[in-house]
């Protein structure tokens, strides 16, 4: 247990600071918006590279790692597809609403993933991650279109933009690239390692705080059905499919840790754009944001110490 507070509070005090950053004013709106764009196109593909092209990945679980992460994302997709109609009948969920509580359920904030797998299990964990990365984040995106493009009444993007967006997205090109470079055994000028190693060392703290600044404690209402069902799904249920699958399939040590990291996380900020670029329920997204961040900060102690 000790170990496991180890890692998570760190983290947990960071976004708390990064809160308290932003409710004084000390940075404003437009100001983290371009913090956040400097961690996500060159802090994080910084120490993705790195911690890809180092890693051994013929020592790593990768294609079990993969099965499990994504069998688990494609029955927490069936289960918020069966438990729709039920939602709309009993508690009048409407679809644009529905679409929230899917991205909720599914997608995963990488930037919180990575910070506690670093300080859980050093840089093992950032190349764990990795292979999370490339598994989840194509077929998440593609999942979160398909919903919302059915269920919202906003404009689905065509194939070649949802391709286009993948291809763009840091974490996927950054990985691509340091696996091209562990594959191709090229050595890389120490210089080059040094500056890697010194913009990725940014990554993870500058990540997190833009978390915390990002919370909206005033856009809580009191918790309704569709909250309380975000927030179920995501924070309780999706770690039991992790979970589930990782024992069915024979996963266990860092490989295990890494993929309760991935499940129990909350959700990413994505979703919220997506939601207001789709015609989902962008209000309630960001309501379900704050409050599975604020509630992992209870729920993901738990898991890892049932788990692990």
């Amino acid at each position: 247990m000790s170990a496991i507070l180890d890692a998570l509070l760190p983290v947990l005090l960071v976004i708390a600071a990064g809160h308290l950053v932003a409710r004084l004013g000390i940075i404003t709106g437009d100001q983290w918006r371009g913090v956040e764009r400097v961690a996500y196109f060159l802090f994080f593909p910084s120490i993705v590279f790195a911690a890809v092209a180092r890693t051994d990945f013929m020592a790593l679980p990768a294609f079990g790692m993969s099965a499990t992460l994504m069998l688990s994302v494609l029955a927490m997709t069936a289960t918020a597809l069966v438990l729709r109609p039920v939602l709309a009948a009993r508690f009048g969920i409407s679809g644009p609403r529905f679409t929230s509580i899917f991205q909720g359920s599914v997608r995963w904030n990488t930037f919180v993933a990575m910070a506690i797998a670093e300080n859980m299990l050093g840089p093992e964990g950032l190349a764990l991650l990795a292979v999370a990365i490339v598994a989840m984040i194509p077929l998440i995106n593609v999942l979160c279109v398909l919903v919302l493009s059915r269920f919202a009444s906003g404009e689905a993007p065509g194939a070649h933009k949802i391709l286009l967006d993948l291809a763009r997205n840091p974490f996927i090109w950054s990985t691509g690239a340091g696996l091209l470079a562990n594959a191709s055994g090229l050595p890389l000028p120490e210089i080059a390692w040094s500056t890697l190693d010194m913009l990725g060392s940014a990554a993870l703290p500058v990540g997190i705080v833009c978390v915390g600044a990002g919370l909206d404690l005033r856009a809580l209402r009191r918790p309704g059905p569709a909250l309380t069902s975000a927030l179920i799904l995501k924070l309780m249920l999706m770690p039991l499919f992790g979970f589930g699958f990782a024992m069915l399939i024979g996963i266990t040590g860092p490989a295990l840790a890494a993929v309760m990291i991935s499940m129990s996380v909350p959700a990413a900020g994505a979703s919220y754009l997506l939601a207001r670029q789709m015609g989902g329920d962008a209000p309630l997204m960001a309501e379900i944001l704050t409050l599975q961040t604020l509630s992992a900060a209870v729920t993901m102690p738990i898991v890892f110490l049932i788990a692990l």
